[in-house]
């Protein structure tokens, strides 16, 4: 049975955790809309339906979803080939199709496969791009689009050509509210009485702040003053016409275009990869531990794909950045990203000229905390002291979702760790002993409870070593599983290897199903099965 959710049970910190988000993603529901090439409020139809309707029927208590920085490639690349954006939103709705399909067919528990140490190098991985790519908006240094984590950029440059950039792009009233931002959103959290204020986030007051600053220097005709180009830029339509322009529906038509399938199945695949790391992330970061239904996931994303689609959106996937802040701001339950999702809709509906005036360097300071909550010197030190089999997809993986981008880093960190899974069971699948005895050598090999395929290998190399005229004895008694490969290799060492060479075998604990144990062989030392 279900247990249901009362979306107001903690409606005070679901609240405050929600404008937080809000602020952190209106920038970057622009910004990935602006690298996709695609209508500006595309990106943010995408973070309102991922904030109410995904977040409305997601099991997900802390993750929250919008437009991706991982897509915004293969939906550039989409809308030129395709020539028109209403034929690539037909391809946004078959991805949700699909989505909606593979939760159906429970696609979603692969999640459940991914390595801990591998999502968490994900998750400081994210935390240092963030940290890289916010510092130039810290300075008042935008080139580069908020919401971008590759580090090849698309103005040719990379991250650290942009961090290197500030040094000819200072802007001093940047600067100042960056720091001010700062010391409020740290006090927030570490003075006493501030923290008891949980309804009014320090991000909002940062925010506030932020905005009459900069309202000072402007009216007061100070250098200081920061420009238009670094504010926030929401198009704000100037008549019920323009208005009407803003939701484009999808043309149908690309149903009969194989290239629009391609692009949707595309998509279908990138956004759940992306989707399930981001959950099993959020799992990670929840306090309470509550685990979400991948599959139910996957059914969410599918209904707000369709339905961004059909309204002129971007598609969306579960976003680590996002879940992230909405995490470290307090979220108790989903409410906290439906209510984030209605402050989009509200507040481009009501206030656009007011947000116009939010410097990006405020959002940045909120981000570089962000960073560094997901990317903490702690986080190093607990894999490192875990040891070289933790620490290297850990490292490897964070330094690959930096370089390269979240899919490759996973996928590397998941290569490097089942390589190391592998190269564990060929050691654990069996303990090779060898002592003294008044007659010759006694050889012990112990077989572990299960003995795999993956373990022939060096069973294989074991048996191979074994020198002549020696007694073995190869004992299953703790074995519920054998692999047929590796009952083949002993079988073959005793009939062949051991008579050849003058081995003595002594097999203990093997059941009578292996046949291993032939009719008139002396077993005195031979279990043949075990007795209940």
């Amino acid at each position: 049975m279900t247990k249901k959710i009362n979306l107001f049970a903690n409606l005070k910190s679901d609240f405050a955790s929600g404008l937080v988000v809000f602020l952190v993603a209106l920038p970057l529901c622009l910004g990935i809309a602006m690298a996709s090439g695609a209508p500006l409020f595309s990106g943010i139809i995408s973070g309102i339906i991922g904030g109410i309707v995904v977040g409305y029927l997601s099991k997900s208590h802390i993750s929250v979803s919008g437009p991706a920085a991982g897509l915004t490639a293969i939906v550039l690349t989409a809308i030129t080939d395709l020539g028109a954006f209403d034929v690539f939103l037909t391809a946004v709705f078959i991805s949700g199709l699909i989505q909606l399909a593979l939760g159906f067919i429970k696609a979603g528990s692969i999640s459940n496969y991914f390595p801990t140490n591998v999502i968490e190098g994900m998750l400081a991985g994210i935390g240092i791009i963030i940290i890289l790519k916010q510092l130039p908006h810290a300075f008042g240094y935008d080139s580069d689009f908020e919401g971008d984590q590759s580090f090849l950029q698309s103005d040719g440059g990379n991250t650290f050509s942009s961090i290197l950039g500030i040094v000819n792009y200072v802007q001093l009233g940047s600067i100042i509210i960056t720091a001010l931002s700062l010391i409020i959103l740290i006090a927030w959290d570490k003075v006493s009485f501030l923290k008891k204020l949980k309804l009014i986030p320090g991000a909002l007051i940062a925010v506030i702040l932020g905005v009459i600053l900069n309202e000072i220097f402007t009216v007061s005709g100070s250098s200081l003053a920061i420009g238009k180009e670094h504010l926030v830029s929401l198009p704000i339509p100037t008549s019920l016409e323009e208005f009407k322009q803003i939701i484009v529906m999808p043309n149908f038509s690309g149903f009969t275009n194989p290239k629009v399938w391609a692009i949707g199945l595309t998509i279908a695949i990138v956004a759940s990869i992306e989707t399930l790391l981001c959950i099993e992330a959020a799992d990670r970061m929840d306090i309470h531990k509550r685990y979400t239904d991948t599959n139910v996931e996957l059914k969410a994303q599918g209904i707000g794909n369709i339905v961004s689609s059909l309204i002129g959106g971007l598609p969306m996937t579960s976003v680590v950045v996002r879940t992230s802040a909405n995490n470290s701001a307090g979220a108790k339950s989903k409410m906290s990203a439906i209510i984030h999702g209605i402050f989009l809709l509200l507040s481009v509906l009501a206030i656009p000229a007011i947000l116009n005036k939010i410097p990006l360097a405020t959002l940045a300071a909120i981000l570089l905390l962000v960073g560094y909550k997901l990317a903490k010197p702690a986080t190093f030190k607990h894999f490192w002291k875990n040891g070289k089999y933790q620490f290297i997809p850990f490292i490897a993986t964070l330094l690959a979702v930096v370089f390269t981008d979240l899919l490759k880093g996973v996928a590397l960190g998941m290569i490097i760790s089942i390589v190391f899974i592998l190269k564990g069971n060929m050691k654990r699948a069996y303990n090779f002993r060898k002592q003294e005895y008044h007659d010759g050598d006694i050889i012990h090999i112990d077989l572990a409870q299960e003995v795999s395929f993956l373990n022939k290998a060096a069973i294989k190399s074991t048996l191979a070593s074994i020198p002549e005229n020696s007694k073995v004895e190869i004992n299953a008694s703790d074995t519920v599983y054998i692999a047929h490969d590796v009952l083949d290799l002993i079988k073959e060492f005793k009939k062949i290897k051991s008579k050849e060479e003058n081995i003595k075998v002594k097999l203990i604990g093997f059941k009578k199903a292996y046949g291993l144990v032939e009719t008139g062989e002396e077993v005195k030392h031979v279990f043949v099965e075990h007795k209940n």
